[in-house]
């Protein structure tokens, strides 16, 4: 018999939205574990050209991998299997389809369309529009307490962009929900909030020059090491453009 294991948020999808999500409760102390079907949609892109700093476009696959390597320095988790089954009673008890189970307090939907595995969870309210939703408030709060839904599950538009900028509005309503103190993120040049008399404000940090001097070196080296080679994968395309 498997082991049930408890985090505190798990996201279903590793897309930029349950990405972003991911990111932002993990770097505010709260366990996470993304769990992704590797079924992004952007992984599809031949060559994404609107996403903000990347002024000649970006490599779809690389940036997902950057935003995975994201979630995991912010110390969150992310595990390949399909999750085949969600239901609630005190906490959110997840099932995979290779027999994996978790349990969480909090859960983001995280899936393009995908809603079979929400069946097991009374009050998700579901739009079929074709392609199927889920209704949520413009934080990605569902009808269940607990449970939210980001990106394009939620109704946003396709754009890579938007989509992690709501993954990052549900990760931060998460917590608030939490109940955790205002939640800023933000790195400041040592004494910018101490030498005028004030305290550092949640999810804050102040560095000094040399500190900051090693972050910048270690980020350019990141992004030079993996923008030096084209990615391995291969274009992935339409499954249905892939039977023929």
């Amino acid at each position: 018999m498997s082991t049930t294991e408890t985090t505190a948020v798990l996201v279903v999808g590793g897309g930029v939205a349950g990405l972003t999500a991911a990111t932002f409760t993990a770097r505010h102390g709260l366990d996470t574990l993304v769990v992704d079907a590797d079924g992004s949609l952007l992984r599809r892109n031949a060559h994404l050209e609107n996403f903000p700093g990347f002024p000649a476009g970006v490599n779809g696959r690389h940036l997902l991998d950057l935003l995975e390597e994201q979630a995991n320095e912010a110390g969150a988790q992310c595990r390949e299997a399909h999750v085949e089954r969600l239901s609630r009673e005190d906490e959110f008890a997840v099932e995979t389809g290779a027999g994996e189970r978790y349990r969480s307090e909090y859960v983001v939907a995280a899936t393009k369309n995908t809603v079979d595995y929400l069946d097991g969870v009374d009050g998700v309210g579901v739009i079929d529009r074709g392609k199927a939703f889920v209704d949520t408030d413009e934080r990605g709060r569902t009808g269940v307490e607990g449970l939210y839904a980001a990106g394009r599950l939620a109704e946003k538009p396709h754009q890579a962009v938007v989509c992690a900028g709501h993954g990052a509005e549900v990760g931060v309503a998460i917590l608030e929900d939490d109940d955790r103190p205002f939640y800023h993120d933000w790195v400041t040049p040592d004494g910018y909030f101490t030498d005028r008399g004030r305290d550092l404000p949640p999810g804050c940090e102040e560095i000094g020059e040399s500190e900051r001097a090693e972050r910048e070196q270690r980020s350019l080296a990141v992004m030079q090491e993996r923008f030096a080679t084209p990615h391995p994968d291969e274009q992935v395309t339409h499954p249905s453009l892939s039977e023929k």
